[in-house]
């Protein structure tokens, strides 16, 4: 059983659900040397959030972004959290309805997601930057 651990900054994204799957792939040098074992990805951040999701059609990242803004607005006028501006409260909701890790198999030096499955940055501030991740990997080396 072998053991890796890094931690990676993802690009800056607009605000919105972006596919971020290759990315992180390009950034796990070892995940190739992976024969078998499972991925925890875990987002440094309390305003941002990661899923898995639908990888082909973009209308279903732009279908989470109005759900999610309609189910949580802006500028409720019963958040007391408002200080860093009206995204931020709604942010630290979206992130917790959402979650701060996915757990991924992996296969072969790959993740093994299905068919239609990729892995979303949620990025639920209008200027959220450069984003920390923390991805550990476990399982059984070529």
């Amino acid at each position: 059983m072998s053991t890796v651990q890094k931690e990676l900054t993802l690009s800056p994204k607009k605000r919105g659900f972006h596919l971020v799957t290759r990315e992180i792939a390009g950034h796990l040098k070892e995940l190739p040397e992976f024969s078998v074992g499972i991925a925890h990805i875990f987002i440094c951040h309390t305003s941002a959030s990661l899923t898995i999701n639908e990888n082909a059609d973009p209308d279903v990242r732009e279908d989470f972004e109005t759900h999610f803004n309609k189910t949580v607005p802006e500028n409720a006028p019963y958040y007391v959290h408002t200080l860093e501006g009206p995204d931020d409260m709604p942010a630290h909701i979206k992130a917790s309805i959402l979650g701060s890790s996915v757990t991924v198999p992996v296969k072969d030096g790959r993740f093994n997601l299905g068919t239609w499955q990729g892995i979303y940055l949620c990025e639920h501030r209008n200027h959220g930057g450069p984003r920390k991740l923390i991805v550990t990997i476990i399982g059984e080396k070529k």
